[in-house]
């Protein structure tokens, strides 16, 4: 083939590229010169032409529609007031903050655990943020993809401290309240079963009735998430006389669900959990979002809050969607304190959710924000 011709089959799709980048804004958030950063696009609504079917749903509707647990203190649960509160609740919020800039604009599905999943597949809620463990078999059998991980959690027991136990070991042919359907169920047989202990299971249908059987003395001990125990022992009539036995017998990592085969949508609800977590690390909170935006000289802070380029762009969201989070829910951290850490009942420590750079290093990372 001469040069020529090969100059002339290069040619055509070389200026398409060019146009495509005319109208597309190729290249933004680079430097407008060598010395002059360029500046971030004032905020906009989120384009409606987007490939992302769940996304153009909910800017029709006006609203995210949200699955949540139908009563766990500290993760989703109604005040006296009739408002959702919560740590699952506030990252419902902050997605609504990243897509509308306005994080009351959720509405909020309570689902139980055997309707969680069916709910998601056909369409009753746009993202399931519901205390759900990421297992194998959910993540390639049930058409849902997993997010990303807000809680590193894990199952444990809770007994009266009247029984004097040091160890789970000790429960052989013990009466233990469980959940049916759950992850719960299997790890409670799988655990006994491992060191030949035997054990009387109590199935229950949900969180609730278990609370209620564990009180009322039908049970010895009730087996669920670390989580879900501290939450349970806050209701009992003295806290105090319940412990939750040191074991940890399984790895429970919790996090946003969503259908799958929207891509779009996984990276919307995926980094509008990592926004959280990364302006935890950089110090961001929602008391200093807004000079941070106007004032900090760090690249890392200035790109996730928009003042430096437009990353929410490629999210199909605008330049403040992570501003807008921070400044109306919280950092993670904040978000964490205020429903089940140090400011909360429950009272949980950071462990395996701290950050990964804290003193007492934890899991927590977020990929980065460039």
């Amino acid at each position: 083939m001469s040069v020529f011709r090969l100059l002339s089959r290069l040619a055509a799709p070389i200026a398409l590229a060019g146009l495509v980048c005319g109208l597309t804004a190729c290249g933004q958030g680079q430097k407008a010169t060598d010395d002059k950063p360029a500046q971030a696009p004032e905020a906009t609504l989120p384009p409606t032409q987007s490939d992302s079917a769940t996304l153009k749903a909910v800017l029709t509707r006006g609203r995210v529609n949200c699955g949540v647990h139908p009563g766990l203190i500290g993760f989703s649960y109604k005040d006296n007031s009739g408002r959702w509160r919560g740590f699952d609740a506030d990252f419902c919020r902050a997605l609504a903050a990243a897509i509308f800039s306005d994080a009351d604009k959720v509405t909020y599905v309570p689902l139980t655990t055997t309707e969680r999943f069916e709910a998601l597949k056909t369409g009753k809620v746009d993202v399931l943020w519901r205390s759900t463990s990421w297992t194998l078999s959910r993540d390639a059998a049930d058409q849902v993809d997993y997010a990303g991980i807000n809680y590193y959690d894990g199952q444990g027991f809770l007994v009266r401290k009247s029984l004097r136990l040091n160890s789970a070991t000790e429960l052989n042919g013990a009466r233990i309240c469980v959940q049916t359907g759950s992850t719960s169920e299997l790890n409670l047989a799988d655990f006994f079963r491992a060191r030949g202990l035997k054990y009387n299971p109590v199935v229950v249908k949900n969180e609730d009735e278990g609370r209620d059987a564990y009180a009322a003395s039908q049970c010895d001990a009730l087996s669920s998430d670390v989580s879900a125990l501290a939450a349970a022992r806050t209701t009992l009539s003295d806290p105090t006389a319940h412990t939750i036995l040191p074991e940890i017998i399984s790895k429970e990592p919790l996090g946003p669900v969503v259908r799958q085969g929207d891509d779009q949508w996984t990276d919307i609800v995926r980094w509008t959990l990592y926004a959280t977590i990364v302006a935890e690390e950089l110090g961001v909170t929602s008391q200093s979002v807004k000079a941070d935006q106007l004032e900090s000289q760090n690249p890392e802070v200035r790109r996730l809050l928009g003042s430096e380029g437009n990353l929410g762009g490629g999210l199909g969201l605008g330049p403040e969607w992570a501003y807008n989070i921070v400044s109306q829910v919280g950092n993670y951290g904040e978000i964490f304190d205020r429903n089940i850490g140090a400011d909360s009942p429950l009272k949980l420590s950071r462990g395996l959710n701290a950050q990964w750079n804290a003193p007492e290093r934890g899991l927590l990372y977020s990929p980065p924000v460039r």
